[in-house]
């Protein structure tokens, strides 16, 4: 399970926001619905590191957020999952 210390709720995350991922000090470029299933709703906060241009993922479930969010790095066309022990924002 994911560590994950925040400053508001994940709902709240907005375009330009910081998000540190272990030692990844990333920049929030979307945050929206990937898929809506009707009694929840699959998100995804597209992320990039300004330093290295490299983008990245985070998705999680909208009712259960502590357990389902997965952490994924883009390699050429596809997004690989990383595993991750802590998120802060």
């Amino acid at each position: 399970m994911v560590t994950i210390k925040s400053s508001k709720p994940v709902e709240k995350i907005k375009e330009g926001d910081k998000i540190k991922v272990d030692s990844l000090n990333l920049q929030v470029d979307k945050h929206y619905i990937l898929i809506d299933h009707g009694s929840t709703k699959e998100m995804t906060i597209e992320l990039f590191n300004p330093k290295t241009e490299k983008e990245y993922q985070l998705r999680y479930f909208s009712d259960n957020v502590k357990e389902s969010m997965q952490f994924f790095q883009l390699d050429e066309i596809i997004y690989n999952k990383i595993n991750i022990e802590k998120i802060e924002w």
